[in-house]
């Protein structure tokens, strides 16, 4: 079983996205949440800085990354949550060999697990886009963790709340659950996920519960 992080096991989207809302209406082009989720959530970082850079019509400001990464980590540190049942079900699953595989970087990862109390269910079992050539929709990550799972990709239910998530895990030939489940998530974000592939759709974790049964039983 593969879980992407953000969004899916760490309600962290919201958090992340206000923060870079905050940050792109301090350089003087006013963000709402709703607005930088539309823009900016679920794009690679290149994409994400060029977006900004034709909002505000200038550069950002060289430490523009670093500042904001600190500023998210600080904001994770007091508002992160679990996506709720996440814990839960990871913790119901231990049977099933499990890794995250996500964009984000290591050390959020490890901050953001520690802060959620799960490094134990995933030690030795973090994997981020930083240790392949190519992030998502690219299927890199995912065939990574297969890899050191020991388990063939056909073998493997991955849990994703994204286009690029999804779309990379299917090229992988893994199974898909969309899952709308984090604060984040707006209208129509089902049907996106269903666009880009999933092959099942999810609203809780209690409805990936009954299709990861389903899954491991056939």
């Amino acid at each position: 079983m593969i879980f992407d992080f953000d969004g899916v096991i760490a309600d962290s989207e919201a958090i992340a996205n206000t923060v870079l809302a905050e940050t792109v209406t301090d350089l003087g082009h006013a963000t709402t949440l709703d607005q930088a989720l539309a823009r900016y959530c679920g794009k690679r970082w290149g994409d994400v800085i060029a977006e900004i850079e034709r909002a505000i019509g200038k550069s950002v400001p060289d430490d523009f990354s670093g500042a904001l990464k600190q500023a998210t980590l600080e904001r994770f540190r007091t508002d992160l949550q679990e996506v709720s049942g996440a814990g839960a079900f990871i913790r119901r699953f231990a049977h099933i060999p499990r890794c995250i595989a996500s964009s984000s970087s290591i050390d959020r990862l490890q901050l953001c697990l520690s802060i959620l109390g799960l490094e134990a269910e995933f030690e030795g079992r973090v994997f981020s886009a930083d240790m392949v050539a190519r992030g998502k929709p690219h299927p890199d990550i995912f065939l990574l963790a297969a890899e050191r799972l020991g388990a063939k990709p056909g073998a493997c239910l991955v849990i994703e709340d994204s286009a690029g998530g999804i779309k990379a895990a299917t090229a992988a030939g893994m199974t898909t659950i969309g899952l709308c489940a984090a604060s984040h998530i707006r209208d129509g974000h089902d049907a996106v996920l269903r666009d880009a592939g999933a092959v099942h759709l999810a609203n809780s974790w209690a409805e990936v519960e009954r299709l990861a049964r389903q899954f491991f039983t056939a």
